[in-house]
């Protein structure tokens, strides 16, 4: 006789990041006959739900699991230090190791999501990206750090923070999220 978790069948699928939401993998347990759950795997949401649903059914119940967990808590609650932290790793990945002196969120920005001081060598980042999901938070970080090697707005400079690879998937997620919060955002300060 098999083991239990042998006979029970596991279908697990991938959907990649959107612009208004993170990667989520999906798993369907005939285990599982009622309920469903999500929760964060890092910057990935994990939704395990009952294999019998399909079809539609199965696109509404994971979409509303999705925004249930994104709405309960923001996903970036960390410190500064784990700001400073993300800011070291985008650095070395995306900005040829050319790091900040410091990183910190901040309750003060009426007007952008963001700021560098090439002088100081400071980002300082909105408090109110919190909410946001990671992928939009690290490219707006790898968009400061770019300030650290070229201060305007050039090619040069662009060349650099477009390294990032969604970039143009955060300029849209922020004009969106700035229209929800009634936000007037400097121009050239979307990303």
């Amino acid at each position: 006789m098999a083991p239990r978790d042998a006979r029970a069948a596991l279908e697990v699928v991938v959907e990649p990041p959107r612009f208004d939401r993170p990667e989520v993998e999906v798993r369907a347990s005939s285990r599982r006959t009622k309920t469903g759950t999500a929760h964060w795997s890092g910057s990935r949401i994990v939704v395990q739900i009952p294999a019998r649903i399909r079809g539609r059914e199965r696109r509404a119940f994971v979409d509303e699991l999705v925004e249930r967990l994104l709405t309960q808590r923001p996903q970036n609650a960390a410190g500064d230090a784990a700001l400073e932290e993300r800011c070291r790793v985008l650095a070395d990945l995306y900005n040829d190791g050319v790091r900040p002196s410091a990183a910190r969120w901040v309750a003060n920005q009426r007007s952008r999501w963001a700021s560098c001081s090439p002088d100081t060598r400071e980002i300082r980042v909105s408090s109110r990206l919190r909410q946001c999901p990671e992928w939009v938070i690290d490219a707006v970080l790898v968009h400061e750090l770019a300030h650290l090697q070229v201060v305007e707005h050039s090619a040069e400079f662009y060349a650099i923070a477009e390294r990032h690879p969604r970039q143009g998937d955060s300029a849209l997620f922020l004009e969106g999220y700035a229209l929800g919060l009634g936000l007037a955002v400097e121009e050239g300060d979307v990303l």
